[in-house]
Formats: C-alpha cells, structure tokens, sequence
C-alpha cells in the first residue's frame, strides 16, 4: 500500500466523496485506511456500572484505500502514486508533477 500514515488524501467515492482528510491509520492487510473526521458513525455504548447512563459516541470507520487519492504535497492535487528507485530506496512520486512526495 503506497498510502502512508499522515498523508493528506481526497475521498473520491462514497458518502463523504470531495472530502478531505489526514490518514489516521492505515490497515495495510485489509487494504483500508481510517482519516480524521471521515466516515464517522455514532454509536450507542451500553452502561458499564449500574447506576451509569448510556452514551452515544462518534466512531471513524476504517474506508478502503482504493477510494481515495493522496494530495501532492508539491502542486496541491489529488493524484495517483507512482513508484521508483533512486539509488538503493523507493520512492513515491506524484504522477501529474513527477516530484517525490
């Protein structure tokens, strides 16, 4: 997964599609990623002790990476990732300006 933790990235499809966001965590097994403020749920949460109200909690589901596009850092837009090696390492780069991200 070329998507890492702490990257700005542009939902490009389901509920919260134009939205933006910073990658909380990534689930490279699951091939999905959770970002701040995106695809939130509310839950309700039973009482612990007796005598405890119940709550209702906001919750960020995970979303698989495939629906969303990272945002260069060096040209502002959302593009697609692409890979090569300078020297001994990889290197990501963005596909639309060619600089490393």
């Amino acid at each position: 997964m070329r998507i890492k933790k702490g990257d700005q990235v542009k939902i490009i499809a389901g509920k919260d599609r134009g939205k933006t966001g910073t990658v909380l965590k990534v689930l490279s097994e699951a091939n999905r990623i959770s970002i701040e403020g995106i695809n939130s749920y509310k839950k309700r949460m039973r009482p612990k002790k007796q005598g405890q109200k119940g709550e209702t909690v906001t919750v960020v589901r995970p979303l698989n990476a495939s629906n969303v596009l990272l945002i260069c850092s060096n040209c502002k837009e959302p593009t697609r990732l692409g890979m090569r090696k300078e020297g001994n390492q990889k290197v990501r780069f963005c596909r639309k300006c060619q600089s490393s991200t």
